[in-house]
């Protein structure tokens, strides 16, 4: 790809670049290759998780060695036990409405997604990205469409796959990795997690946060790089 086909280089997308911290990530990059040669991972690089291996939530506890990791640490390298802080998985309102409307049949104004988002929304000024009821219904027919093409197909497209494509997995579902190579889940990506379990996907594609260096060195990133769809 030339430089300048590289979304977060393209002038439309600067400020996003810059709040999906990409300019840090690159340096990470490099000093992750410089520390760990082959072995490196790369910042929102996508990787290929099986479902049943998204086994609990990591539970930030900076107290005890657990710092609130987010999507700007992605390729981040950790020892320690920062990753035996999880808790048991637990579905969202997100993920609640989903099983509602996909699994029995309610209309999604019937699910109350849009009553929380639209609480958010006179908060905040916006939830989710949307900013008016008309957002929200064009958003959650967007997830209708993307029910439809999974359940057929019965693969999640990872995000260079799909229109609207930024960098890599960025903004994808969203992990960390612990040192046994294992997903502990920590938010973003809902509806595409809600779609995959619903629908019981072999695997899906992730976004990875931050990675146990035991995880790299015994190998686990390399087989998460390759897709059972490829």
């Amino acid at each position: 790809m030339a430089l300048n086909d590289y979304p977060p280089l393209k002038p439309g997308n600067f400020l996003r670049a810059l709040e999906a911290k990409v300019p840090q990530k690159f340096a990470r990059d490099i000093l992750n290759r410089l520390r760990f040669r082959d072995k490196a991972p790369l910042s929102d690089e996508a990787l290929f998780v099986p479902l049943k291996d998204v086994h609990a939530a990591y539970f930030p506890d900076p107290k005890n060695g657990a710092p609130a990791f987010r999507r700007r640490h992605s390729g981040l390298v950790r020892g320690g036990d920062w990753d035996l802080s999880i808790r048991p998985l637990e579905e969202s309102f997100k993920h609640l409405a989903c099983r509602l409307h996909f699994v029995d049949g309610l209309p999604w104004e019937e699910t109350g997604v849009y009553e929380r988002h639209l609480r958010n929304i006179e908060k905040h000024g916006q939830s989710d990205g949307c900013r008016n009821l008309a957002d929200l219904k064009r958003r959650y027919a967007g997830v209708d469409r993307l029910y439809d093409e999974v359940s057929q197909s019965r693969r999640l497209r990872p995000r260079s796959e799909v229109p609207g494509y930024f960098r890599r997995e960025h903004g994808g579902i969203f992990v960390h990795i612990d040192r046994n190579g294992r997903a502990l889940r920590r938010g973003g990506g809902e509806h595409r997690y809600a779609i995959a379990r619903i629908l019981d996907l072999p695997e899906i594609p992730v976004q990875p946060g931050v990675i146990h260096i035991d995880a790299l060195r015994n190998g686990h990133l390399d087989r998460l790089r390759h897709s059972i769809h490829a």
